[in-house]
């Protein structure tokens, strides 16, 4: 098991570079297997959730090869395989194989998705999208079977902008017969860079990054070269950090505009920021003013870093609140903060911070990634040495974190226990 150990009290400065977003390279894997060709995809993190990916790759016999941050994926040999439940179990994103196998081979069969438990997390959006594109679906001792003669293009509208649900349509009807129209789909900058990389290969995808997206079928999917764009998670992570303990922390290979709604809060409390065509650089101010975040589906201020904000929050003059829109157990972190020394309730799916609060060291758990990154954030600032266990989690999603934050100034360690 790997623990996490982090003297607090450090300032952070230099330059921390922002790699490949998890987000898009969790669906960009699964859909190279559309192509019939190799593709090769470049900036590709390091990160647990990829080798998992990867395993599920070779399960299905794709050649894959890995060269510095670039990843090159090979189908043509591929065989469409049951995905057992011992490599979906491994992260949610194992689902996008259901919709490239179903649109490639007009069928599917694997295990439920498992990854961060921080909800219900449902995935009949993506099975009603199926059975609009023609697919039958079948459940079977939390298996399932999604088959069809022939997939045809349907509207169909989304009851969420679901993210999830949005890309596995997407894959699913890339091969389609005819035109697939996704009503109310979800607009995430992730989207919008694997429709791209479909495009790339030559789909005829239109409109994503809105709340409508058109999809003409093509038979066949050709070699490309695609990038992954930079982690607008990862990059507010470590804005955050920098409001927390930086002194002109520079975050680099960040497209600001992905993260307007996180600059746009900071900003509001008195953050101090100089924003760039491509980086953020930020330094700690002694007074932060406190106030109310709603997470929303994008542009709206995201869920996945609430977390990592609400730990700046502890350290705001007066009453913040954080209220939680998209997953109802997003909240796991708060015991844990507490126990560090915040003072934080928590009434329905509403948080209640008050600050300024300092936060003294103390032994933590990483519940889920994002959780975890939040745990990171407040032992950066925390009296003492914090040691946080479950880090596997933070593994998943921040490639490199603990050589990123060492280099400019944190003193932070994994040890095997």
């Amino acid at each position: 098991m790997k623990i996490m150990e982090v003297e607090g009290g450090n300032q952070l400065t230099g330059t921390i570079r922002i790699s490949g977003a998890k987000n898009a390279t969790v669906a960009l894997i699964p859909a190279a297997i559309l192509s019939d060709e190799e593709s090769t995809i470049c900036n590709i993190p390091e990160i647990t959730d990829t080798k998992a990916l990867c395993d599920i790759l070779n399960l299905l016999n794709v050649e894959v090869k890995r060269a510095s941050e670039s990843i090159i994926i090979n189908p043509q040999k591929m065989k469409n395989v049951e995905i057992k439940e011992e490599f979906s179990k491994k992260l949610r994103a194992s689902y996008y194989f259901m919709g490239a196998l179903l649109g490639k081979y007009k069928k599917a069969v694997m295990y439920f998705p498992g990854g961060c438990s921080i909800g219900a997390r449902p995935i009949d959006l993506h099975l009603k999208g199926f059975e609009a594109l023609g697919a039958k679906v079948t459940y079977d001792n939390n298996k399932y079977i999604v088959e069809a003669e022939e997939l045809k293009g349907a509207n169909i509208y989304l009851d969420i902008a679901s993210v999830g649900a949005t890309i596995n349509i997407m894959l699913a009807a890339v091969k389609a017969k005819g035109k697939t129209i996704i009503d109310n789909a979800a607009k995430e900058p992730e989207i919008v860079n694997i429709a791209t990389f479909l495009n790339n290969m030559g789909a005829k995808i239109t409109g994503a990054g809105t709340s409508t997206i058109k999809i003409e079928g093509v038979e066949y999917l050709h070699k490309c070269f695609h990038e992954v764009i930079p982690d607008r998670i990862e990059a507010g992570t470590y804005i955050i950090m920098g409001a927390l303990c930086g002194n002109s922390l520079k975050i680099d290979n960040v497209i600001p505009e992905h993260i307007d709604a996180l600059l746009s809060k900071l900003e509001e409390i008195g953050a101090d920021l100089e924003v760039g065509s491509d980086y953020v650089i930020v330094s700690k101010q002694n007074s932060y003013k406190s106030t109310t975040i709603k997470t929303a589906v994008y542009p709206g201020f995201a869920t996945d870093m609430q977390q990592a904000f609400t730990v700046l929050l502890t350290q705001c003059s007066g009453k913040s609140k954080v209220v939680e829109t998209i997953f109802e157990n997003r909240f796991m972190h708060v015991a844990y903060l507490n126990e560090l020394g915040a003072n934080i309730t928590i009434k329905n799916q509403t948080a209640t911070i008050i600050g300024k609060t300092p936060l003294k060291a103390t032994n933590v758990v990483a519940t889920d990634l994002r959780a975890g990154a939040a745990m990171v954030a407040a032992a950066l600032i925390a009296t003492g040495k914090t040691t946080i266990t479950n880090v596997e989690h933070i593994l998943r999603g921040y490639e490199q974190i603990v050589e990123k934050l060492t280099s400019v100034g944190a003193k932070i360690a994994i040890k095997e226990i």
